[in-house]
Order: structure tokens, then sequence, then C-alpha cells
């Protein structure tokens, strides 16, 4: 099969780093294996995991988190976050015929799927979404022409050196040595990161984590001299959000990983009016130097 051949293209064994194939025979389901023998089975949702052996030592966003960022992310709320990322990946692969788009912490794929929709039809664009959490891949594996796999963004990607035209990272891991390998020269990384005020109107109400004064800073010096700055783009959008929106803003994101979610409701259900707040986002466009 095509899918099969241009899907899989850049793929390395995370065991021996022989290329990685995949592989479909009917009432067997998909495979990704490798020469030596190395063998990767989809799960049911169509996902990857990669992590063999210790596995990783960092904790993965759960089934909770995961679907609250889904409602959130599919009612439209961050629409002009996605909006922008599409101009600037029309852009940026607008000479290429069929441009490889890898997205390095890709969470549900929302964001990819925004991204490959806003490509031109004349494009047969592939893409490849890596994420610690296969609650998260379960999603990602069903954005169109995508494969999707369980990965440690901090360990050697399992990903061939100069393969992919466009990197997504976006509120994500920067591994800026692994990232300027993988990518051509030439191509282009869209990191996404909050501003410092973003949300900060709702942050005691909703137990959110502050943001780092200097992390637009902290990207460039993450990205390494594998990189350029070439371009910086600020987004920002108002919300007014009801009780369960709000639930789920807060949810979705670090902080869910220790709040608790009978008491943010709670929280919530006592407030009278919607909760205004203020999205606010820095993307940094990156070109990996020759």
């Amino acid at each position: 099969m095509q899918q099969q051949s241009t899907l899989d293209q850049g793929l390395r064994c995370p065991i021996c780093a022989l290329a990685l194939h995949l592989q479909s025979e009917p009432g067997a389901g998909a495979r990704l294996d490798c020469e030596s023998g190395h063998r990767f089975d989809a799960a049911k949702q169509g996902y990857f995991n990669l992590l063999t052996g210790k596995g990783t030592n960092f904790k993965e966003d759960g089934a909770d988190m995961v679907a609250a960022r889904a409602s959130f992310l599919d009612a439209g709320h961050y629409e002009s976050l996605a909006e922008a990322l599409g101009h600037r990946v029309r852009t940026a692969l607008h000479h290429e015929e069929n441009p490889r788009i890898l997205d390095a912490g890709a969470g549900t794929g929302y964001y990819l799927r925004q991204v490959l929709a806003a490509l031109p039809s004349t494009q047969e664009a592939t893409a490849v979404a890596l994420d610690i959490s296969r609650y998260a891949m379960r999603r990602a594996a069903k954005v169109p022409d995508t494969l999707a796999l369980v990965w440690d963004l901090w360990r050697d990607l399992p990903i061939d050196d100069e393969s992919f035209d466009l990197l997504l990272n976006i509120f994500s891991p920067h591994n800026g040595a692994e990232f300027a390998r993988v990518l051509r020269p030439g191509g282009t990384a869209l990191v996404v990161t909050p501003l410092p005020e973003h949300l900060a109107e709702g942050a005691e109400l909703l137990g959110l984590l502050g943001i780092a004064e200097d992390k637009a800073a902290g990207v460039v010096s993450s990205m390494g001299e594998g990189f350029t700055l070439r371009a910086t783009e600020e987004v920002l959008i108002p919300l007014v959000l009801g009780e369960t929106p709000a639930f789920e803003l807060a949810m979705m994101g670090p902080a869910g990983h220790h709040l608790n979610a009978q008491v943010l409701r709670d929280k919530l259900s006592g407030e009278n009016t919607p909760v205004l707040l203020t999205a606010a986002f820095r993307i940094q466009e990156f070109r990996r130097n020759d």
C-alpha cells in the first residue's frame, strides 16, 4: 500500500536503529518491524507504543486530562492559534510536494489535524505524532495521514537524520539537539509556549501553574545552535467560559496532574458569572541551519 510506504518513511527502531516498516495483513492488524526482528504491534485504537525496556520516568497525561483537552479544543476555543499555525505551515511548505511533518508532543492531535487540513489539496502531506501519553495517542491516531507513536521526547527520537520538513512543538519539551538532527537543513520548527500573562486572571480560581517571565529566551537556548530564530508571533484569545469549559481548561494542562477534580467543580459551581480570561501564546519560528 502507498500509505504504508510513506507513513513509515524515516522511522527507525528504538532498539537497534534499523529502519522500521509498517506492515498490515488482513485479520492480523498493523505492526512496525525491523530487519532485526523487533516488532511493535498497533494497539486496537491504532497507535504504536515504542517505549520498551525501562520505558520512561515521566508521568503521562491521564485519560481524564486528555478527555478534558479534547472537549475544550474541539469546541474551538483555541481556533485562532490553530489558524496562525496553519498559515505559517502553508508558507513554510509551499514548495514541497510531499511534505513530512513531525509533531513532537502532539497531544490529541488537534493542532496537527488543523495544520494538515490547511495545506493545499495538491500537497500529499504525511505526519508522525509523538507523545508520551497513550491516551493522547489514541486520539492522534485518528488524524488522517498520520502515524501516532508513544515516545518520550527527552530520549533520542526513533527518527532518521534529516527526514522531516517541518516540526511542531506545542506546549511540550524542547529537545533541540534531536529536533535539529531529524529536520532537514532549511526546515522549519514552530514552537508554541504560553506568554507570562496566559490565563493570569483565573490562575488562583483554577489552580493554574505560573509561567516563567523569560520563557522565550529559554526556548531559544534549548533549541540550541542548530536553529536560528526567524520570527515571533503573539496570539491573544479572549475567553468567556462557563463552568464546564473552565473546568476542562484547568484539568487539561499541567495543573491537571495535581488538581482535585471535585474540589475544582465545587469552586466553579459557586461562581455566579462566566469566567473571563485571556489565553496568550507565543509562536517562535525557527530555521534549521544548513
